[in-house]
């Protein structure tokens, strides 16, 4: 499955980061979501609870797409 949108983009030194917890984009480059830090960091666990992956690519400027598989069965 692919989750895509078209907003500000990760820059490439920030996306080995993107599901640690906690952690968050530049300020000054995000507009304030009131966020924690910790929502990706609990898909990714959750994913791979279920014995999937996840993984994100992303273009600065131009969005984001998280994409995650699950085992079946």
């Amino acid at each position: 499955m692919e989750i895509i949108d078209t907003g500000i983009g990760i820059k490439p030194e920030d996306l080995p980061y993107v599901f640690e917890r906690f952690w968050r984009a530049d300020k000054s480059r995000s507009r304030y979501s009131g966020g924690t830090g910790i929502g990706l960091a609990i898909t990714r666990r959750l994913v791979e609870l279920q014995g999937g992956k996840i993984e994100v690519e992303s273009e600065v400027d131009q969005g984001t797409t998280f994409r995650f598989n699950l085992a079946i069965g």
